[in-house]
């Protein structure tokens, strides 16, 4: 008697969290994550278990509203989502991915603090994690108390002074290009400290303080640190050259200032052509071993 094999299908899913009340992504026993209510919910769709690879992994009180994961489901099951309606079966499957989210969440009726975008089936060698070429966060502050939101208190830093941005501009450029950035990371054993950060900026949007920070991949804590060190600068505590002191010093000791968690963002992914996938998968696992991503 022989057994039948699974066709698998590659699924890639778009979605976007709001991680105040998340222990993270990644799954833990016994407490609440990105990963575990997702896991769940797909697992209760296609009846076996799965594993999802993300893009880049957040911490607890971390938002997105672009991350990337892929998963591999069974063909057969993944066509059957429709059930009796004309839906295309991604299309479905996302509708009721939303929906048992929303059921979980314990949110106010009609909302959820998880929400998948889209569903699509991609190329076997696409590689949520691997594949990706740069990732983008955005750290919102808000420097002037007269514009404090209390509901924006979720996503947004409020400080009682008003930062000098283009000091923190100048200081910021001096960070760009590839690095060693282990005065600015957590590092994981065996892991390298090499990245190479694209963008970081600051610019005034709508009574808000915007920081946008640019990179192939980021260390553990890496964004949060960068935007601790530009706020000392903003405030007028440590000169324009000291950012770049710290780096150049390339220890992870002395004054590490790292941002509190909750305004930031994961804002996107960004991958290459089809054509390219494979390739990019390869450099970077060569490159980065078996390293997790974080922020």
């Amino acid at each position: 008697m022989s057994l039948t094999v699974a066709h698998l299908e590659r699924i890639r899913l778009d979605l976007a969290y709001d991680g105040s009340q998340f222990h993270g992504w990644a799954g833990q026993p016994g407490l609440r994550t990105v990963e575990g209510v997702l896991v769940k919910a797909l697992e209760t769709l296609f009846r076996e278990p799965l594993a999802v690879t993300v893009a880049g992994r957040t911490d607890a009180g971390v938002h997105a509203r672009g991350q990337v994961v892929h998963v591999d489901v069974d063909s057969k099951m993944l066509a059957g989502m429709p059930g009796r309606s004309n839906r295309e079966p991604c299309e479905a499957l996302v509708r009721r991915l939303n929906a048992l989210l929303a059921r979980e969440s314990g949110e106010p009726k009609g909302t959820s603090d998880v929400v998948v975008y889209r569903a699509r089936v991609v190329l076997g060698e696409f590689d949520a994690r691997f594949s990706a070429l740069r990732r983008t966060y955005t750290y919102r502050i808000c420097d002037e108390p007269e514009y404090w939101d209390p509901l924006r208190r979720r996503d947004v830093l409020w400080v009682a002074e008003r930062l000098d941005v283009p000091a923190m501009n100048r200081a910021a450029e001096r960070l760009l290009g590839e690095h060693d950035f282990i005065s600015y990371c957590k590092p994981r054993e065996g892991a390298t400290t090499v990245r190479e950060l694209q963008r970081l900026d600051a610019v005034r949007r709508d009574n808000l303080l915007e920081i946008t920070a640019t990179a192939d991949a980021f260390c553990h804590s890496m964004v949060r640190t960068l935007v601790g060190t530009l706020l000392k600068v903003g405030s007028g505590s440590r000169d324009e050259e000291w950012p770049r002191r710290r780096l150049d010093e390339r220890l992870r000791n002395g004054e590490v200032i790292v941002a509190p968690p909750h305004p930031l963002t994961l804002q996107s992914v960004d991958y290459p052509d089809n054509d390219q996938l494979a390739a990019r998968a390869a450099q970077t696992r060569n490159v980065r071993g078996q390293e997790a991503c974080g922020c």
